[in-house]
Formats: C-alpha cells, sequence, structure tokens
C-alpha cells in the first residue's frame, strides 16, 4: 500500500471521500491540541519567568535603569525621529540589493568557459562578503575610505554605511537568488533555446521570473535582518539613527531606558515583516502540495 500518513497506513488522495473528511478533522484536532498545549507552556514559563526576575534582589535597580517611564517617554521623540532614518537606510539599501544581487546571482549561473571569470570573482565576492561580519566592514568603509581624502569621492557616515550593508547583504541575497534559479529543471531552459531564445533572453524571460517568485519568502527574511542592522551604523557616531540618539540620551542622564524605546520600534516593524513571510512561505507550501495532488 501507499504511504501518507492516514489513517489505516493509506494515502489521503486513495481514500473514500468520507474518511478522508474524518482523516482531516482529525489533524485539525491534534493541530488545534498541540496549538492548546504550546500556548499554555508557553504562559507558565513567561509567568515564571517574570515571578523570579520581578523577585530578585536587583529588581528595584534594573527597574529604575530600563524600565523608567518618565525617561521612556522623555527619549522616544528624539529615538522616534532617528528611526526615521533607520527606515530610509533600509529602503534605500533593499532596493540596491535586489538588483546587484540578482546581477551576481545570473553571472554565476552562466554556463559556458568564456565567463569563467566572471563566475569566479562572483564567487570570490559573494565568500568574501559573506566571511566578514557586517560591523567590520561599516568600520572599514566609514572610517578608511573618507580617510583617503579623495576628490569627488563621499566622505558622509551614511552614505558609507549604506554602502558596506549592500555589499555584505548582496552577498547573502545572490546565494539566495542563486538557489531559486538552480531550482528550475533544466528543461525550462533547454524549451527556450529550441524556441530560438538566446543564453541570456531565455534567463531573463524564462529561468530568472520563476526563480524570483520562488525565493521572495526568504528573501524577506534576509530583509528582516537588514532592518535590524541598520543599527549598526550607529558605529559610526555621527549618523544620527535611533540606536545613536538612545545612547546620547543615556550618556546624558546615566539611564537605559531609551534602548529600550529603540528596541520596540524595531521590534513593532520586524515581527509584522516576519508573520509576513511565514504566510508567504505556507501559501507557497499550499500552492506546491494542491499541485502535486
Amino acid at each position: 500500500m501507499s504511504v501518507g500518513g492516514a489513517p489505516g497506513g493509506s494515502d489521503p488522495v486513495d481514500l473514500p471521500p468520507a474518511r478522508r473528511t474524518r482523516w482531516r478533522d482529525q489533524l485539525r484536532a491534534e493541530g488545534g491540541r498541540g496549538a492548546l498545549i504550546a500556548t499554555v507552556s508557553t504562559i507558565v514559563f513567561l509567568a515564571v519567568a517574570v515571578v523570579v526576575v520581578v523577585n530578585s534582589p536587583g529588581w528595584d535597580r534594573v527597574r529604575e535603569a530600563f524600565f523608567n517611564a518618565e525617561d521612556f517617554r522623555a527619549s522616544f521623540p528624539d529615538i522616534l525621529s532617528g528611526f526615521w532614518v533607520n527606515v530610509q537606510m533600509f529602503m534605500i539599501a533593499e532596493v540596491l540589493v535586489l538588483m546587484f544581487a540578482l546581477l551576481l546571482a545570473v553571472i554565476r549561473s552562466v554556463p559556458g568557459p568564456v565567463f569563467f571569470p566572471l563566475r569566479a570573482l562572483s564567487t570570490i565576492y559573494t565568500d568574501l562578503f559573506r566571511g566578514i561580519p557586517t560591523l567590520l566592514v561599516i568600520l572599514l568603509l566609514g572610517f578608511g575610505v573618507p580617510a583617503l581624502d579623495l576628490q569627488g569621492v563621499p566622505d558622509s557616515d551614511m552614505f558609507w554605511g549604506i554602502v558596506a550593508l549592500v555589499l555584505v547583504y548582496s552577498a547573502y541575497v545572490a546565494e539566495v537568488y542563486r538557489s531559486g534559479i538552480e531550482s528550475i529543471h533544466p528543461s525550462q531552459r533547454a524549451a527556450a533555446r529550441s524556441l530560438g531564445l538566446s543564453q541570456w533572453q531565455s534567463l531573463r524571460f524564462v529561468v530568472v521570473p520563476q526563480a524570483v517568485r520562488r525565493v521572495i519568502p526568504p528573501l524577506l527574511n534576509d530583509f528582516v535582518g537588514l532592518q535590524k542592522e541598520t543599527a549598526l551604523v550607529a558605529i559610526l557616531g555621527t549618523v544620527r539613527e535611533a540606536v545613536r540618539e538612545a545612547q546620547i540620551y543615556s550618556t546624558d542622564t546615566f539611564n537605559f531606558t531609551s534602548y529600550l524605546g529603540a528596541a520596540l520600534l524595531f521590534v513593532l516593524v520586524t515581527i509584522p515583516l516576519a508573520r509576513f513571510t511565514d504566510y508567504l512561505i505556507d501559501r507557497e507550501r499550499g500552492r506546491r502540495q494542491a499541485n502535486a495532488g
């Protein structure tokens, strides 16, 4: 008999309609019980954690330093203004990463010995910038390039912070694109070539559009990370983004509640984006299962 996890060891497609309905109801019931157990256990864990923290000897000092309502209200307007700088950096970097990473992925996917030097350069670039921590790239570009005092080269910390983010995340996103390109069956490319399309036309009109649709969820996961790592640009000192504003307030008042305000803003952006990514992943999985059935 076939396998598939249905009652009696039968494949659900082969079951009679009534039995298939009971099987699906059973799966939904088991999923509901699992969700209930997970919710209750999470609530219990959080409650225990809160009790332990609140009753710890140093809680009063921590509450005053990190959870002070007055400091939160005082610091939040400047942090919110700084967070708009984070959003600007993220939006600019995201557009550039999407374009540059796709170029890298296409170069690595072009066959033939003529393109070997380009493939080798793309591979070296990807390995290099995936291996260097983002913070180091920001420091090297943000402090190193302006120190050269080159004519016509920008010396803005924000500019070089965005360049560093683009260089690093393009290496990661290029690999995501490449996995999508390689997931397209070779018959698609062969069919395009048989219709008279060139190698580049096959990639442009047949392979790449399908690949991009397949990798949208993992791309969004990378951009969740990119949005958070705009905070690393604060290390350059002059970019007044959210973390830098929180640091300035903390230095002036010796209170760390401002960092909580900055963290809250990042969470308010990243969590909806993460849930949207999960939705796209589930939708893509359901579409593939429907096509397979």
